[in-house]
């Protein structure tokens, strides 16, 4: 469980303070404005935090907790414990809270069986509370079980300022007096910015299929049968709707009265992928407003998009003449170099002609001069080219944090030299320097 202590039933006044910002950007650009409790911008391929506000407050995520759901019946389908076929019989719980007035629903039917496929796209699609508990029965036998889970895998995924309470994301108190064991009829999910993008980041790498569900804009349930109900999803991103983002293809919203309007978005373009995270979104009055989370996650995916761009770099960059390096005692007074692939970092536009790179030979294998010793063996790895950075980089997960580098190779074969050349260029070297 996460390490933190705050009242489930009033927020920070400092967060409301807060909440009117204009991002404070690692990267200088048209940064976006934000207003809302807290906000992350993170890039999905490697980790690295774009920007961020207030990213480690714990706060109400609301239904963006069935990710953390989804990602535990994604495991156990992974790991053989559940299979997509296998069926659930709805329990009395199940059954009242699936058909609550006011709930996010799928409506499901007392004692009928459903399968694992058909809850799991209830929830990712329509944010189905029946179907995300229903899921935590089948997974774990009881909610109060599951909730010992979900606590458990997200301290194995590194976040830090989380607590799970239920599967579903609603607030315990709307849950009829049946929250699970274990948890107060006032707790809620609460879980950081930074979090929840580590919670996305995870969720994305580890099964990527769940895109495709988070991405379905409508489907039918059980469609053909007395029970067919067309699904919309909750995520207004999506092609079609009202605040369609190209390439947005995941990944959950909430809402609550504790929580406010809150979102966790992605969206990939030519090979790059992001993930937002808004939490308690507010329009320019500070009122709640479901619309703004998708607004400004837009504005948050834009900067990510327009203001940075995936380098590549190579040997010309960093200035090695004609991709060959000198050879003491060598055959051939030099060798060529190569690189296996570019070197790709993703940086500030603005920044890449001015990228910080060097060529970093292995010390083993060269002398005082910095010159190779022969002898070299083609594709023999001798060094690498490296991005030396020092912009003070952020990731969300500190084991991330890796220096960016690929390795340099020899093109060629360079002998070592016989006693007798060697002896020559020793003197000829020496009078050269004597008469010079």
């Amino acid at each position: 469980m996460g390490k933190f202590n705050l009242s489930q039933n009033v927020k920070l006044i400092a967060v409301s303070i807060m909440a009117f910002t204009s991002f404070s950007a690692t990267a200088h650009g048209a940064k976006p404005t934000i207003n809302a409790d807290a906000a992350i911008l993170v890039n999905a391929d490697t980790g690295k935090i774009i920007d961020k506000f207030n990213e480690d407050q714990p706060l109400g995520i609301a239904s963006m907790t069935k990710m953390m759901t989804e990602y535990l019946v994604l495991e156990a389908i992974q790991k053989g414990k559940l299979s997509w076929d296998d069926t659930y019989k709805v329990t009395d719980k199940v059954y009242q809270l699936a058909n609550a007035p006011g709930l996010s629903n799928v409506p499901l039917r007392a004692g009928e069986d459903y399968s694992i496929k058909e809850l799991y796209e209830a929830m990712v699609i329509k944010s189905g509370n029946g179907a995300a508990i229903a899921l935590s029965e089948a997974v774990s036998g009881s909610e109060g079980a599951f909730v010992k889970k979900m606590n458990e895998k997200a301290k194995d995924l590194g976040m830090e300022q989380y607590r799970f309470v239920n599967a579903s994301g609603l607030s315990n108190y709307d849950m009829l007096g049946m929250h699970p064991d274990g948890t107060g009829v006032n707790d809620e999910n609460m879980v950081s910015a930074e979090d929840m993008a580590t919670l996305a980041y995870r969720l994305i790498k580890d099964f990527p299929e769940v895109l495709k569900t988070s991405g379905t804009n409508y489907k039918y349930f059980r469609k053909g049968t007395d029970e067919e109900y067309l699904m919309k999803n909750t995520n207004a991103l999506l092609e079609g709707r009202a605040y369609s983002y190209e390439g947005a293809d995941g990944l959950k919203t909430g809402t609550t009265p504790f929580a406010g309007s809150t979102f966790t978005g992605t969206a990939e373009r030519d090979g790059v992928r992001y993930i937002t995270v808004i939490l308690d979104a507010k329009d320019q009055y500070g009122t709640p407003s479901s619309a703004e989370r998708f607004i400004q996650s837009r504005e948050l995916l834009e900067y990510g998009f327009n203001e940075f761009k995936t380098a590549q770099f190579n040997l010309d960059d960093a200035a090695v003449k004609g991709h060959t390096l000198p050879v003491k005692d060598g055959v051939e007074s030099k060798v060529k170099i190569s690189l296996n692939h570019p070197l790709k970092v993703q940086l500030p536009k603005k920044d890449i002609n001015q990228a910080p790179l060097a060529l970093r030979l292995d010390k083993e294998k060269v002398d005082a001069n910095g010159e190779l010793i022969a002898p070299v063996k083609k594709g023999e790895k001798i060094g690498e080219l490296v991005f030396e950075s020092n912009d003070g980089e952020e990731y969300i997960l500190d084991e991330l944090k890796q220096e960016k580098k690929v390795s340099v190779y020899a093109a060629a074969t360079v002998e070592k030299a016989n006693w007798f050349v060697r002896s020559a260029r020793h003197i000829g070297a020496f009078l050269d320097e004597l008469f010079s």
